[in-house]
């Protein structure tokens, strides 16, 4: 297919939505250590990545919001700390009172696991007015792909104006935020398409798809000419640096990358999607954080929740918009994880068979194919 008939019969582009292009930006500014305003309904809040607080950062927050600050962290971290029971389910944020002579080192340390046992302070009382932008705050910082931990402070009416009308701090919608990734899967667009002959096989097309902020992309390899009449050979991939490029032998992503691309090929055509999700949906640095934890005693799981994240945070919204794009409604699920087939179902793509994707233990990753299915539920 030519590049000229694939631009031909794209949708004209999407007006940009403002709101993903603010949190895009927004990421950007706390990757740097720069201040973010977040916007609730009743409240508002000054805040910065707890990853990158300094103590200039931290004295100019309190004196910008004229508020003490405080420290929100997840529930799993909270627990990991010993502050609360350790949650059920995914989802909602604590607070912890910032002592008033805390430096920005104490901070750093009470969202890293990684660093030397912190002083632990008090739990803040969280009320109704704030609770929607704390956690709205940490979202957002786990969407920096940070550790997910904020400084936050609440702001007057007045001081918001004064420090969003001085044009240095970017200014967000809480709502925006903790919607951001169903909006920029929506947003998804076919950008460019080329034909690329792989070592298994050779009849190979590779689409990339990119959300309207200009986030990162996604990509679907179409392997030989997968009939959309009938339920195609699917296979959703999560990146993985250390296993797909490098070969590292302390996942199986690598094998399960090439024996799907060998897989669809030998069953005569399929969609592999290639999710830009590195770590379960934490990212590389982050994921290279779980593995220090991991060679320090905790299981794959156990890692993620130290450092503050559920176990899995991967959305799936994103494989079944590019599904939808290509012309896919039903799908041969090749997995090992009931999760994704779930997951595929509930945002509206029929599963029809599960495939199953097993490759062997080698003396580096039998631990963590053990926890997978222990405690992930994989069918291994």
């Amino acid at each position: 297919m030519s590049q000229r008939s694939f631009q031909q019969r794209q949708p004209p582009l999407p007006p940009d939505p403002r709101a993903l292009v603010e949190i895009d930006r927004a990421i950007t500014d706390l990757r740097r250590g720069g201040f973010v305003v977040l916007r609730a309904p009743e409240t508002a809040l000054l805040m910065l990545a707890a990853e990158a607080v300094t103590d200039t950062a931290l004295a100019d927050l309190a004196r910008l919001a004229g508020a003490p600050p405080a420290l929100a962290i997840t529930r799993r971290r909270a627990a990991v700390l010993g502050l609360v029971d350790a949650p059920m389910g995914p989802g909602g944020s604590v607070l912890l009172a910032v002592p008033e002579k805390a430096d920005a080192l104490q901070l750093r340390d009470l969202a890293d696991p990684g660093a030397s046992a912190p002083e632990i302070p008090p739990i803040a009382p969280l009320d109704g007015t704030i609770r929607a932008a704390a956690d709205a705050a940490v979202e957002l910082v786990k969407l920096a792909r940070l550790l997910p931990a904020a400084v936050i402070a609440p702001l007057s009416r007045a001081a918001v104006q004064k420090i969003v009308g001085s044009a240095t701090v970017l200014s967000v919608e809480s709502a925006h935020v903790l919607d951001y990734q169903a909006s920029a899967a929506r947003s998804l667009r076919r950008v460019s398409e080329a034909r690329v002959p792989l070592k298994d096989a050779e009849k190979t097309r590779i689409i990339a798809f990119r959300p309207s902020d200009g986030g990162l992309e996604h990509l679907a390899i179409l392997i030989g000419d997968p009939d959309p009449a009938t339920p195609v050979l699917t296979r959703l991939h999560s990146e993985c640096f250390t296993g797909d490029l490098l070969g590292s032998l302390r996942c199986d992503c690598g094998d399960q990358l090439r024996g799907a691309i060998t897989e669809l090929s030998r069953a005569g055509g399929g969609v592999l999607l290639y999710l830009a999700q590195e770590g379960r949906g934490i990212g590389l640095v982050n994921k290279l954080r779980a593995y220090e934890l991991q060679d320090a005693g905790f299981d794959t799981v156990d890692a993620n929740e130290q450092l503050g994240f559920d176990a899995d945070e991967r959305v799936y919204l994103p494989a079944a918009e590019m599904l939808r794009q290509l012309g896919f409604a039903r799908v041969r699920l090749l997995t090992n994880n009931p999760e994704k087939m779930a997951a595929l179902t509930r945002c509206g793509i029929q599963v029809v068979e599960r495939v199953p994707h097993v490759f062997p233990a080698n003396g580096h990753n039998e631990r963590y194919l053990k926890t997978k299915a222990a405690r992930s539920g994989h069918l291994l």
